[in-house]
């Protein structure tokens, strides 16, 4: 008999762990599976907008996570035109007092570890490492889930099964196998470096962006401030899927290379020893949502491009709203899924198109580069930090 009280999470990272810690909190029995037999840093740092720290907080993470994050005082844009800056946005104690939550940069490891904490020692949560998704049935009363280790594969009875295994799913996979991830065009590039080792005027307690023909660059502190990381986006056709390749100095050098990026930024680029590089895939707007009692949260339904710095904030709103409809829907999991993906559909696809939107802008160069950074001088941090209040402000409903 279906067990009406258990959910299967597929998938142990940022946003299958805060569905688990929801749903948990939320009277529910969870199963998280994870084909991958310890979990490992995937990605360096994030930026976690109130938007996602407030439910973060709201779970009881905060004590956890406090050691490890960064509020950063800025954002502060940079334009490679003139090497200057042209704008910087408020955070810190601005972005608390406006959104009641504050604005966070923890490394990916630490926010994970944290999550993890306090999964294993949930009673309600069974973690289960090493255990790879592979089929799932459906019946009138709830879904039968199929599990492999190595060679074993072992059957699960459950009310419900939420695919929150990244780009790749196999869930979505499963049920979807016609919704498929595709290549934007961009690459992004990652590394960190000792803050010791950047001249004394770089503010480590605030994010740089800098904008340039064709190529932007995101650097920010994480560790305490003691580390800076890098996140250089760039055009290009190599498209391999997957997280993490090595990437050539030479090569990244090249893209912010005199005369269209300063000093300054090719500093910053200069002193990163090693990098790595992932091909930016993106599933369609508006997500990829449920079918009967099986749904998708954060990138299995959604993976945009990072331009709003919300992929993580995404799943993490998912994972409170799909508890929240679970809750809600008296045993009966197509109705809450069918909830969730009307409440999510409309305001995922506002962020995905603004992450586009974002990425266009920060190439732009010639006369239409001159009149954005006009436009970003007149409109002033706070009215910069005022058009975030749709993103930041939100809280579930």
């Amino acid at each position: 008999m279906t067990d009406s009280r258990t959910i299967v999470v597929a998938g142990a990272g940022i946003g299958g762990l805060t569905a688990a810690l929801t749903l948990a909190q939320r009277g529910f029995r969870v199963i998280v599976l994870e084909r991958t037999e310890k979990l490992e840093e995937a990605g360096a740092g994030l930026q976690l907008s109130p938007n996602a720290s407030r439910i973060l907080i709201d779970l009881g993470l905060e004590p956890l996570l406090a050691p490890h994050v960064i509020a950063p005082e800025s954002i502060s844009i940079m334009t490679a035109r003139t090497a200057k800056e042209i704008g910087r946005i408020p955070l810190g104690e601005a972005a608390t007092l406006r959104y009641g939550a504050p604005y966070w940069i923890v490394r990916r490891a630490d926010l994970q570890s944290a999550l993890l904490a306090r999964v294993t020692n949930h009673p309600d949560i069974d973690l289960r490492l090493g255990a790879q998704f592979e089929d799932v049935a459906v019946y009138p009363k709830g879904v039968t889930v199929v599990q492999r280790r190595a060679t074993t594969r072992q059957q699960e009875q459950a009310l419900a099964l939420i695919g929150a295994d990244g780009v790749w799913s196999s869930v979505r996979h499963e049920i979807f196998p016609e919704a498929k991830p595709q290549f934007t065009g961009s690459i992004a590039w990652r590394g960190t470096v000792d803050a010791a080792q950047l001249p004394s005027g770089f503010m480590t307690q605030r994010v740089q962006l800098w904008m340039g023909a064709n190529a932007h660059l995101v650097a920010y502190p994480m560790s305490g401030g003691k580390r800076i990381n890098m996140v250089a986006i760039v055009s290009g056709q190599w498209n391999r899927p997957g997280w993490s390749e090595p990437g050539d100095v030479v090569e990244i050098a090249n893209h912010f290379a005199d005369p269209h990026w300063p000093i300054a930024a090719r500093m910053i680029i200069g002193a990163v020893d090693s990098w790595r590089k992932w091909a930016l895939f993106a599933m369609r707007d508006g997500g990829t949502w449920n079918k009967g009692p099986i749904a998708l949260l954060g990138d299995a339904s959604h993976a945009m491009l990072p331009f709003a710095a919300q992929g993580a904030g995404m799943a993490i709103e998912d994972a409170a709203v799909i508890a929240k409809c679970l809750e809600a829907s008296s045993g009966n999991p197509t109705a809450a899924f069918t909830q969730y993906a009307r409440q999510r559909a409309p305001r995922v696809t506002r962020v995905q198109r603004t992450a586009r939107k974002n990425g266009q802008t920060y190439h732009l160069s010639g006369p239409v580069g001159f009149a954005r950074d006009q436009v970003i001088r007149m409109l002033g941090g706070s009215r910069l930090l005022s058009k975030q209040d749709w993103i930041y402000d939100w809280r579930m409903s």
